[in-house]
């Protein structure tokens, strides 16, 4: 079953992903949306009596390394895994029963999309710089605020806004909240321009006075950050691996097309290289998302995996853009935006990787003899 599945993501990449042109594209491609939705494939890991196949994490972080393998674009395996992360981690994990009956047989079935509003203009995701309030207003909660880099917003019927709903002996408490585009209040900004990781689309929200019932709450009051918006970005880095994997394939293939005339031995050694470094990736992101389906993510060597799997992805694009450099090759404009993908992607979100990678280092340094 999985292998078949694999089948058609792999054929459906190939067929409909490939040949797109999207830095050429003005819009995100709804067609190709609405295409993935008639295969099925917005059922994957989304419970089955919702509709959605049953599935693990490593369902979708598989289906995410496939699309990005043989489609060649990171941003449309993208959005495609943030659409099925957002349903699974949010709705599935932390919605009551009757959330989950009004939203999950919708998203399986790709009628809507949900996006996750956390991040805010100027202030990241860092907790103490998050601005978006709900104020209760008898049996509701009224919005105020923005949010930025919300991905799939622009395409979204959905949105899981994280706002500040108490402040004890000054630290903030968070809740999060379903709220359906139309709500009054709520209305889509610009955001910041991203001119990478095309299609996949972004854009700012606003609230202004902005009402939701009690029910649209998602999860217990007052602990949306420890529970919800921390914890995913873990789950987002670990099944966004499989993602990477895919990607990195993808770019051995275009360098070798690019490189094949008149390929001599170094020529071939220099892409054993990165192909070794692929496979190191490919085998560190098979290992941490079986952690992440074991509960295990934060356990053991996973961290060190996860941190390890970017810092070398790193490395590899720095030598693969040498290795272009010193051995030519004709010009090819999808490996060139395959090359600035990746490198600014995997910039994304540094700082807080660089205090995980902190506690790796101070954890060893604490255990010197």
């Amino acid at each position: 079953m999985m292998a078949n599945l694999q089948e058609r993501i792999a054929a459906f990449a190939a067929e409909r992903v490939a040949p797109r042109d999207f830095n050429g594209e003005s819009s995100f491609p709804l067609d190709l949306w609405q295409a993935m939705a008639e295969e099925g494939l917005f059922r994957i890991g989304l419970p089955e009596r919702f509709g959605g196949s049953g599935a693990s994490y490593a369902a979708i972080a598989e289906a995410d390394r496939v699309l990005a393998e043989h489609g060649g674009s990171p941003g449309f395996a993208m959005s495609w895994a943030g659409h099925q992360l957002v349903a699974r981690f949010f709705i599935e994990g932390f919605g009551s029963a009757t959330q989950q009956a009004a939203y999950l047989p919708a998203l399986a079935a790709g009628r809507v999309t949900a996006a996750v509003a956390i991040s805010e203009p100027g202030a990241g995701a860092h907790p103490k710089h998050l601005k978006t309030t709900a104020t209760r207003a008898g049996e509701d909660f009224v919005l105020e605020g923005g949010k930025a880099y919300v991905t799939n917003g622009p395409i979204a019927e959905l949105f899981i806004v994280l706002a500040i709903t108490a402040a004890e002996a000054g630290r903030k408490r968070y809740s999060a909240f379903l709220v359906p585009r139309g709500t009054p209040g709520l209305s889509q900004t610009e955001g910041p321009k991203i001119d990478f990781l095309r299609p996949s689309p972004h854009c700012g929200l606003r609230f202004a006075g902005c009402r939701v019932p009690r029910a649209a709450m998602l999860g217990a009051e007052g602990t949306a950050y420890e529970t919800m918006a921390g914890p995913f970005r873990d789950v987002e880095d670990a099944v966004g691996t499989g993602g990477l994997a895919g990607s990195l394939q993808y770019l051995l293939r275009l360098m070798a097309a690019t490189l094949n005339d008149g390929a001599t031995d170094e020529t071939a050694a220099a892409l054993g290289e990165l192909r070794a470094f692929a496979a190191l990736v490919d085998h560190g992101a098979r290992a941490v998302v079986t952690a992440l389906n074991a509960g295990r993510l934060g356990d053991g060597d996973a961290p060190a995996t996860l941190a390890g799997i970017r810092s070398l992805a790193v490395h590899m694009l720095v030598r693969a853009k040498a290795i272009r450099e010193t051995f030519g090759g004709c010009a090819h404009d999808k490996l060139d935006a395959l090359l600035r993908d990746l490198d600014k992607s995997l910039a994304i979100a540094k700082g807080p990787r660089l205090v995980k990678q902190t506690k790796l280092g101070s954890a060893l340094l604490g255990k010197r003899p």
